[in-house]
């Protein structure tokens, strides 16, 4: 009560001002670099005889998702890329003697090109 804390000599106390914080700031997007989705060109024959249709396969790395394959390909190739298939190679195991090991899997990616495009794989 203001008219007891005049008579009985109380002071209330400052109210001290709020500093505001600065808010923090949010964390960058991921930068989308080609060079660390595709991994490499599959070369077997039956990756190969795809290229007759338009179609080529990739090891892609294991977050890659179908967009960032689509525009790492369209990127790094300079073509127009119709569709992205995905499938992910399980891991298989491999005995040596007693021991048993395991070959990594990986994921696979299948490119399709629009007509008349084509990427020279080396």
């Amino acid at each position: 009560m203001p008219l007891l804390n005049k008579l009985f000599g109380k002071k209330s106390k400052p109210v001290a001002e709020r500093v505001e914080t600065p808010k923090k700031a949010e964390p960058a997007k991921k930068i989308f670099e080609s060079d660390s989705v595709l991994l490499s060109p599959v070369t077997t024959e039956k990756a190969l005889s795809g290229q007759k249709l338009n179609r080529y396969v990739f090891k892609a790395a294991p977050s890659a998702n179908k967009i960032e394959i689509a525009k790492a390909i369209s990127k790094n190739y300079n073509v127009k890329v119709v569709g992205v298939n995905i499938i992910n190679v399980p891991k298989k195991s491999r005995r040596v003697g007693k021991n048993l090991g395991f070959k990594s899997g990986y994921k696979k990616a299948v490119v399709a090109l629009a007509k008349g495009q084509s990427i020279e794989l080396k």
